[in-house]
């Protein structure tokens, strides 16, 4: 009796990484050992870097709200520390859009946690 391979499956398989790998430069799209290697450090990638995406905002969020202090005379680990004292509980990606956007209430807030 011949030997049943499956080919049906095994081609749907390589199809779904080919359609995965889509739109990559080069071999990277269209050749299976090459596509298939791209892919899996892709994946590796997005799924790494879904976390540090978390660390930048937090970052960025710091910068700009240490430089709306900044014009109120302060530093932000002294806002940050007068806000905890006065239970002011207003998060950081709040806080970086007031001081960017909406100076006025940004200066409210920090004329609250100073007095």
């Amino acid at each position: 009796m011949p030997r049943s391979v499956n080919a049906v499956a095994s081609r749907a398989r390589r199809k779904k990484i080919l359609k995965l790998t889509k739109g990559q430069f080069g071999r990277r799209k269209n050749v299976w050992t090459v596509a298939k290697n791209s892919l899996e450090k892709g994946l590796g990638y997005a799924y790494r870097d879904r976390r540090t995406k978390k660390r930048n905002f937090r970052g960025l969020w710091i910068n700009r709200i240490n430089a709306g202090v900044r014009e109120h005379g302060l530093s932000y680990s002294q806002f940050i520390g007068m806000l905890s004292e006065k239970e002011i509980q207003i998060n950081r990606k709040v806080l970086a859009d007031l001081a960017m956007n909406h100076p006025e209430a940004f200066k409210a807030v920090v004329d609250a946690a100073k007095a």
